[in-house]
C-alpha cells in the first residue's frame, strides 16, 4: 500500500529569500505595491508574498537589459565564463538549501530537487565551457571572387519565460547560454515558484554578473506584460518552455516584430514494450520516466504501449513499484512523490483518471486523490486503457500510468506517433538494430532507447511537430542566442 510521509515544517525559511523584483542589479517593489501570494502546495499555506510587476516594471526591465547589453557582449568570452563557473561553484555550495527551497514551493520529493539542483547547476558549468567556443567560418566563395567570413554575435535583449515544474533547471537551461552567447536577459518565472528563480538571481549577482544583465520579474498579469515586452523593439529574442497553447498564442505576439523564438512546449511521450524487452530494466526505466517530478515534467511517459505478450508482466512488477511509492510532503527524505503543484493540476489529473475509468480502464493501483491536506494524487497504473480516452491524447502532467496493449512494430508506430506532439519517446527492446529502426521511426525530437531519462546538458533538447522550435543544451543552445554575421571581402 502507498505509504504516507509526515514530519514537522522545513528547515528552510521561505522568508530569507529575496522577493521583490530583481531589475539593474537592484531588489525593488513593483510599482503598483501589488504582491503575489505564493504557496506550499503539500501544506496549501501560504509561505511567501513577492512583487506583482505591472507592464511598466517590465518596460523598466528592457532599459536595464538594454543598457547593459553593448558593455556584456564586449566582455571578453573567458571572463563571461569565469562567472558562469563561478555561478555552478555557489549553487553546488548550497545545493541542499536550494533543493529544499523547491520542494517547499513547487512539492517535488526532495530526492528529485536535488536531482534538479545538479542538473541546473550543470547548465552553467557547460556554458562556462562553451562561452569561449563561439567559433565563426571563413571559406572561399565557390566563384573564387571572395572570401566568405561568418561571425556569431549576440541576438541581443532577451525575454526568457519558464515553468514552475523545473524551477531552477528552466531557468539555467536558457540563462547560461544566453549569458554565455553575450546577450542580455530578463527572466519571468511561474507564480507558482518564484522563489528559487529570485535565489538564482541574487546567486549570479554574487557570482559577478553585472547589474542589467540578468533581471527577473514576476506578474500575475503575464500576457499583457510578455505582449509589452515582445512589442518592445529593444527586445530581440524569446525562449518559453510551457503548454503548447500558451506558445501558439506568444509566437503570434512575437510575429509582430519578428521576434527570433525558440519555443520548448509540451509533450505526450510513449514508452514502448516490446515482446523481447529486459522487463525489468523496462519497469525500472518506466518509473524514472514515469514518476520524476511525480509525472509533472513534458517529458514524462504519457501512453505506455506494452506488446500483449509481455503485457501482464509488466503490468504487474510497474503496479508494484507505483504501489509502493512512499507519497508525502515534498521536503522530507522519505517521500518520493509529493503533491502536484496546485488544485487545478489535481483536479485535471482526477479527471483524467475518471474519464478512462469510466470508458473501460481497470484500476491496478490507486486511482484517487489521497485523503489529507495538500494536492496529492496516489501512484496510478490503469490497464486496458481506450483509444479515446482524454489521458491518451493530452499531458497528464501527474503520477499516473495508462497502459495499452499492441501487437507489431507498424502498429506501435502509428500509435506513438497518432498526436500533435513530438518531444520525446522511449523504446525499450533487447535488439538493438529493431531499437534504432524504431527511433528513426518515431516522430520525435528526443529517443531514449533502453533508458528512462534523456535530458543533459550537453545534449540538445527539443521537440518536433507541436511540441516546439529549436534546442537547449548542448552548442545548439547557445546558438539560439546568436545571429550568423555573413562579411563579403576579398584580399
Amino acid at each position: 500500500m502507498t505509504s504516507v510521509a509526515t514530519a514537522d515544517l522545513p528547515a528552510v525559511d521561505p522568508g530569507s529569500v529575496p522577493s521583490d523584483l530583481f531589475i539593474g542589479g537592484k531588489w525593488t517593489g513593483a510599482c503598483t505595491g501589488r504582491r503575489i501570494d505564493v504557496f506550499n502546495p503539500s501544506t496549501e499555506e501560504k509561505i511567501a508574498t513577492v512583487a506583482d510587476a505591472s507592464v511598466e516594471d517590465g518596460i523598466a526591465a528592457v532599459e536595464a537589459a538594454a543598457a547593459a547589453a553593448e558593455g556584456w557582449a564586449s566582455t571578453p568570452p573567458r571572463k563571461r565564463a569565469e562567472i558562469l563557473r563561478r555561478a555552478f561553484e555557489l549553487m553546488m555550495a548550497r545545493a541542499d538549501w536550494l533543493a529544499e527551497l523547491i520542494s517547499i514551493e513547487n512539492g517535488k520529493a526532495l530526492a528529485d530537487a536535488r536531482g534538479e539542483v545538479n542538473y541546473a547547476a550543470e547548465f552553467f558549468r557547460w556554458y562556462a565551457e562553451e562561452a569561449v567556443r563561439i567559433n565563426g567560418e571563413i571559406s572561399i566563395a565557390p566563384s573564387g571572387a571572395n572570401r566568405i567570413i561568418v561571425q556569431y554575435q549576440p541576438v541581443g535583449v532577451s525575454v526568457l519565460v519558464t515553468p514552475w515544474n523545473f524551477p531552477a533547471a528552466m531557468a539555467t537551461r536558457k540563462i547560461g547560454p544566453a549569458l554565455a552567447a553575450g546577450c542580455t536577459c530578463i527572466l519571468k518565472p511561474a507564480t507558482e515558484t518564484p522563489l528559487t528563480a529570485f535565489a538564482m538571481a541574487a546567486i549570479l549577482a554574487e557570482a559577478g554578473v553585472p547589474a542589467g544583465v540578468v533581471n527577473v520579474i514576476t506578474t500575475s498579469s503575464p500576457g499583457p506584460v510578455i505582449g509589452a515586452l515582445l512589442h518592445d523593439p529593444r527586445v530581440r529574442k524569446l525562449s518559453f518552455t510551457g503548454s503548447t497553447g500558451v506558445g501558439r498564442q506568444l509566437l503570434r505576439e512575437a510575429a509582430d516584430c519578428v521576434v527570433n523564438c525558440s519555443m520548448e512546449l509540451g509533450g505526450n511521450a510513449p514508452f514502448i514494450v516490446f515482446d523481447d524487452a529486459d522487463i525489468d530494466a523496462a519497469v525500472d526505466g518506466a518509473m524514472i520516466a514515469k514518476m520524476r517530478n511525480g509525472g509533472e515534467a513534458c517529458t514524462a511517459a504519457n501512453r505506455f504501449y506494452v506488446h500483449e505478450a509481455v503485457h501482464q508482466n509488466f503490468a504487474e512488477k510497474l503496479s508494484a513499484r507505483m504501489k509502493a511509492v512512499s507519497v508525502g510532503d515534498g521536503w522530507l527524505p522519505a517521500t518520493a512523490c509529493g503533491p502536484l503543484v496546485n488544485a487545478p493540476s489535481l483536479r485535471k489529473v482526477s479527471e483524467f483518471v475518471d474519464d478512462a475509468v469510466a470508458r473501460g480502464a481497470k484500476v491496478l493501483t490507486g486511482g484517487k486523490k489521497l485523503d489529507r491536506k495538500g494536492f496529492f494524487y496516489m501512484p496510478t497504473v490503469l490497464a486496458d486503457v481506450a483509444p479515446d480516452s482524454k489521458l491518451l491524447h493530452d499531458e497528464i502532467f501527474g503520477p499516473v500510468a495508462a497502459l495499452v496493449r499492441f501487437k507489431d512494430d507498424d502498429e506501435v508506430v502509428r500509435l506513438a506517433n497518432d498526436t500533435e506532439y513530438g518531444l520525446v519517446s522511449y523504446v525499450y527492446t533487447q535488439n538493438f538494430a529493431r531499437g534504432m529502426r524504431i527511433a528513426e521511426r518515431l516522430d520525435a525530437g528526443m529517443v531514449a532507447l533502453n533508458r528512462g531519462l534523456v535530458s543533459d546538458p550537453a545534449a540538445p533538447f527539443g521537440g518536433m511537430k507541436q511540441s516546439g522550435l529549436g534546442r537547449e543544451g548542448a552548442h545548439h543552445g547557445l546558438l539560439e542566442f546568436t545571429e550568423a554575421k555573413y562579411v563579403a571581402t576579398s584580399w
